[in-house]
């Protein structure tokens, strides 16, 4: 007996005209052209044109992924239009159709159909977890059954763009001392490749045993020239590694992240934002009537750093146990006194909520003037950097010229 093969679901691009008369056109998934049509049909919208999107050697033709940048304007959107009064299903069509970007359309469309066939949002947006996390569903499933989906949405936009500004902030702090590095070691492996050689030519015909600097620079250079390729493979595996042992190794990562904050004046900036995460996600979910227990999971969540996770945990469990908060968050020795003292006043006033955003803007600000301090400071930092490394590198050569006397 012949077994019929059942098709994959595949990607169509589709054109048509929705209830209002308004030219419409996405992106959506089905095993043939029949099915899609009768997808189309179920949300209400006329197709004209349907054609299985062709595929690319580099994957989905023309379609970019998002990023959490991406999504954070996207809940702004959808914020925006409900606080309108535009019904949710047509928010979700004018994003979709609306978008540059084929993978918001494609995006859109999917968490379309299921909207228009009954599914509520929160559970639609579970079939995207790579953009959509617990945290934003659950919020999203509070705002539906409080009736109040525009506010939710208004402060998971606002969440959303207040961690995209501090994740933004955090990369700039972290990318001027490794652009500082970077640069140093570009400079000293040409000056050690192409330069120094020049000099040895020179320094050959003294005939007389050279200062021990100049030689321990030539013998770097001279490594350089013949091994340079295991250098720049030993780093790049190295790299490689490291991230590697991160990713896969959660002991290791456990210890890196340990040892960032500790370093100096980077350290300083994320530990400040690993409060205002805390801090910020804990007021998002309170305001949203999360309960307690699953807000602080969220937040250990969120909090970016395993210090802080590992903490935050031990504030749930105790706060389980029948703690208050800010005994619990005092009892772990992570966060900063003022922290604990204002969510203290804030139990007290039964406003926890509000004094968490105070404490996540108070520290939010302190990581961009701390970012701004490093940027003001590794301007003259690199060229101190590269004033030792050439300034050293020229001494180094000019060194047996100086004793020339001596030397001939």
């Amino acid at each position: 007996m012949a077994t019929t093969k059942i098709k994959e679901p595949a990607v169509y691009l589709w054109e048509g005209v929705n209830r209002r008369g308004n030219k419409v056109k996405g992106e959506i998934r089905g095993s043939s052209s029949l099915e899609v049509k009768a997808q189309l049909r179920k949300q209400s919208i006329i197709p004209s044109k349907v054609k299985k999107q062709p595929k690319s050697l580099f994957g989905t033709s023309g379609e970019k992924k998002l990023k959490p940048a991406d999504i954070a304007v996207i809940t702004r959107q959808i914020a925006t239009m409900l606080a309108a009064g535009v019904p949710l299903v047509q928010t979700i069509e004018m994003i979709g159709s609306g978008a540059e970007n084929k993978a918001v359309t494609t995006l859109m469309g999917q968490i379309n159909l299921k909207v228009s066939a009954g599914t509520p949002l929160s559970e639609a947006l579970k079939d995207h977890p790579r953009y959509f996390d617990d945290l934003y569903c659950d919020l999203v499933k509070s705002g539906e059954q409080s009736g109040a989906l525009d506010r939710i949405f208004d402060r998971i936009a606002l969440y959303k763009e207040k961690a995209e500004a501090l994740k933004s902030k955090i990369k700039k702090a972290m990318f001027y001392p490794v652009a500082v590095l970077i640069i140093a070691g570009i400079v000293t492996s040409v000056l050690l490749i192409f330069v120094v050689p020049q000099f040895a030519e020179i320094f050959a015909g003294f005939g007389a045993e050279l200062p021990a600097f100049t030689q321990f620079v030539l013998g770097i250079s001279e490594t350089m020239q013949e091994y340079w390729w295991i250098v720049l493979a030993t780093l790049v595996g190295g790299g490689y590694l490291f991230g590697y042992t991160k990713r896969k190794n959660k002991a290791f990562s456990d210890k890196v992240d340990a040892m960032i904050l500790k370093l100096p004046i980077v350290g300083n900036i994320l530990d400040k934002a690993a409060v205002a995460r805390y801090a910020r996600t804990l007021s998002t979910t309170f305001a949203a009537g999360v309960p307690l227990v699953e807000a602080l999971d969220s937040a250990a969540g969120a909090s970016g750093n395993a210090v802080y996770r590992d903490a935050i945990n031990e504030v749930k469990t105790e706060v389980s146990s029948g703690n208050q908060m800010n005994y619990a968050m005092k009892h772990t020795n992570v966060f900063p006194d003022m922290v604990c003292q204002m969510v203290a006043i804030g139990e007290e006033a039964g406003s926890i909520d509000s004094m968490l955003d105070k404490v996540a803007n108070v520290y939010e600000q302190e990581v961009d003037d701390a970012v701004d301090g490093l940027t003001s400071l590794i301007e003259p930092l690199l060229m101190a950097v590269l004033g030792v490394i050439i300034g050293g590198l020229i001494i180094a050569m000019y060194l047996p010229i100086f004793n020339m006397g001596k030397i001939i």
